[in-house]
């Protein structure tokens, strides 16, 4: 019922809008001018974090070191890698491929082209979402289900984030798992992540004909218009964590998107826990999660183009307040960012071109939601 519930208020919500146009193509990868403005950005950053910030802070040979890891551990974080890839397709056919008929293939680029575009524009992810959002109005989807599915893959992916930043950071704090962090770190960590859990929650109490509720008052006033327009914009972000809610709580349903949302931060934790054994240093897995996750909300500063500099810092920083050497950390921490950060961009960047390929096919050939086997019913979550 709670499914069927969802899939109504969702298709109540698209009833809603009308003539959306199909959005341009993003220029992420084609403009020539925002690539190099980003090239030069990240050769800058590189040069920064790479070089100059371990010689500010007496941290000698870091670059030199990276030759000197163990090769066996940087296979398992090559394979760890792969494994990330896979999880991130995984999460984004549980998220979608109850609505439209999309093939392996064509996931695979849509997936991979918007982890590179989440890589290199914009804090947060926010260029793979503008990517992937793209590429479904192209496969057919409808404009406010595909804005809809969208927030709940994101929903679904950060709340595996925050909820394992509380379950470590209790485990540790209470002696379950191996591991001494800062009091003061494992209580914060897991209070701000509280914090977030109960925001997305309070999303879900907004009113699902909140637009409708504004429709009469935007045909009499400019005002009223406005209003509606801004009331769009709660009326997804609930929508969607609603959606993201009841697929995490039906396994028939949300099971793979659950699955790959485990299985991609689960991935990136064991490069990170693999890379720091490639230089010889012994981390307890409890302590490599909750260094991971708390380093990587460094993300969301603004004003690191490309993602450079605000992670590596971050987590450079959380793992020497968590009481390891610099020496140790700068190597290990440069070389998880070498596997997680640069090695997807050149696949996926391949995969935006085949994408611009795939869907001049899909305008030709009929596009993956007219396909047999797509389900686009109003009683789909």
């Amino acid at each position: 019922m709670t499914g069927f519930k969802v899939g109504m208020e969702e298709h109540t919500v698209n009833e809603q809008v009308s003539g959306t146009p199909e959005s341009d193509e993003p220029s992420f990868f084609t403009g020539r001018r925002a690539v190099v403005q980003t090239l030069v950005a990240v050769l800058l950053l590189v040069i920064g974090i790479y070089f100059l910030f371990p010689k500010i802070v007496g941290v000698s040979g870091t670059v030199s070191r990276l030759g000197d890891a163990e090769p066996s551990w940087m296979a398992v974080a090559f394979g760890m890698d792969v494994l990330a890839y896979l999880a991130y397709v995984a999460l984004f056919r549980g998220i979608v491929g109850q609505i439209i008929s999309l093939r392996w293939r064509e996931s695979y680029e849509i997936t991979l082209a918007g982890l590179a575009a989440a890589l290199l524009f914009s804090a947060g992810g926010a260029g793979g979402v503008v990517l992937t959002y793209w590429a479904l109005r192209k496969a057919g989807m409808e404009a406010r289900r595909a804005s809809c599915r969208m927030v709940a893959f994101m929903v679904v992916l950060y709340s595996v984030y925050v909820l394992t930043v509380i379950v470590d950071a209790i485990l540790l704090r209470t002696g379950v798992i191996h591991g001494s962090p800062p009091a003061g770190l494992t209580i914060v960590a897991a209070a701000i992540a509280g914090v977030v859990v109960l925001l997305f929650l309070a999303l879900t109490l907004v009113p699902a004909d909140l637009e409708r509720r504004f429709s009469s008052a935007s045909r009499e006033s400019r005002r009223g218009r406005l209003a509606r327009r801004l009331a769009t914009v709660p009326a997804t972000l609930a929508q969607g964590t609603r959606t993201a809610i009841s697929l995490m709580r039906s396994p028939s349903q949300g099971g793979l998107a659950v699955a790959g949302a485990m299985g991609y931060w689960a991935a990136n934790v064991g490069i990170l826990w693999a890379s720091f054994h490639g230089f010889g240093v012994s981390v307890p897995l409890g302590v490599v999660i909750l260094g991971f996750f708390i380093g990587l909300a460094a993300n969301l500063f603004p004003f690191a183009p490309a993602g450079v500099g605000a992670v590596d810092a971050g987590m450079i920083g959380t793992f020497v307040l968590l009481g390891f050497h610099s020496n140790d950390v700068f190597p290990a921490i440069l070389t998880y960012r070498l596997f997680a950060f640069w090695l997807p961009i050149p696949p996926g960047i391949i995969a935006f071109f085949q994408l611009r390929r795939r869907v001049a096919i899909w305008e030709r050939e009929g596009k993956p939601a007219d396909r047999a086997g797509g389900v686009t019913s109003e009683a789909v979550v």
